[in-house]
């Protein structure tokens, strides 16, 4: 699971509710998606090549009865981002767009990297299937987030919180190796980025508004959103992967 760097959106002023109709708005949020999709690409790109090429494949993955883990390089390589983010977080103040950038071309990498574990797990058909799925669930969500004139900043709190439970959870079942209580995982997992998705679009939206037109601001901005929409679209297709996919 991999969901870092979130924030929070603010009520929305009641003379900004209908901002469907900003040009502005939309030329950032056209960056982000780019940006994201990009990303995704990157992703799958470097997830093929660990998957594929038998030395690297062989330095970050394990097999063994069946059963596909990571090796300590491998390990190193998932849990890699978190630090990042939190060296970026700590260390890195007051950010400009390279630097964010950079943030999330390195974040992309490794989590790219890392998920070549799930093309040795699933059939390539499953894989393109599910990410089809979440593609059009994320969507469809992120226009609802775009859309809606709800306040979605109290659910973005709760799911947040849910995203906590689930780490903690993860952690655990480590050790308990259940099925039970990884299809709960699985299930509560997508509900969560599910809605997580639609919070960050509308956050990103009332975020927009907020740098009033700092053009330093919104680059950094824009680097951060679509990390953020990123982790969400990873995280829910993994999870479906975990409910629908078929293994090797």
């Amino acid at each position: 699971m991999s969901d870092f760097n979130r924030g929070y959106a603010r009520p929305i002023p009641a003379d900004r509710a209908d901002m469907s109709v900003d040009a502005g708005l939309r030329t950032f949020m056209l960056g982000v998606y780019n940006k994201m999709a990009l990303g995704l690409v990157l992703s799958a790109g470097l997830a093929y090549l660990t998957s594929s090429v038998p030395p690297v494949r062989d330095m970050l993955f394990t097999v063994a009865n069946g059963r596909v883990g990571y090796s300590i390089l491998g390990m190193v390589v998932a849990f890699a981002p978190l630090a990042v983010l939190l060296f970026s977080g700590f260390a890195m103040k007051n950010q400009n767009p390279r630097s964010a950038s950079m943030v999330y071309w390195t974040v992309v990498s490794l989590i790219g990297a890392s998920l070549g574990v799930v093309a040795l797990r699933y059939t390539g058909t499953s894989i393109a299937s599910t990410f089809l799925i979440t593609a059009t669930a994320f969507g469809g969500l992120s226009l609802f987030g775009y859309t809606t004139k709800k306040d979605l900043t109290g659910m973005g709190s709760f799911l947040i919180m849910g995203v906590i439970g689930l780490i903690i959870a993860g952690l655990v079942n480590i050790f308990l190796q259940s099925s039970m209580m990884q299809f709960i995982i699985s299930v509560l997992g997508v509900l969560i980025f599910a809605g997580l998705t639609a919070y960050d679009t509308q956050r990103l939206k009332m975020q927009y508004y907020d740098l009033g037109g700092d053009q330093a601001a919104m680059g950094v901005a824009t680097s951060y959103g679509a990390l953020s929409l990123y982790l969400d679209f990873i995280n829910m297709f993994q999870f479906l992967l975990a409910l629908f996919g078929d293994r090797r």
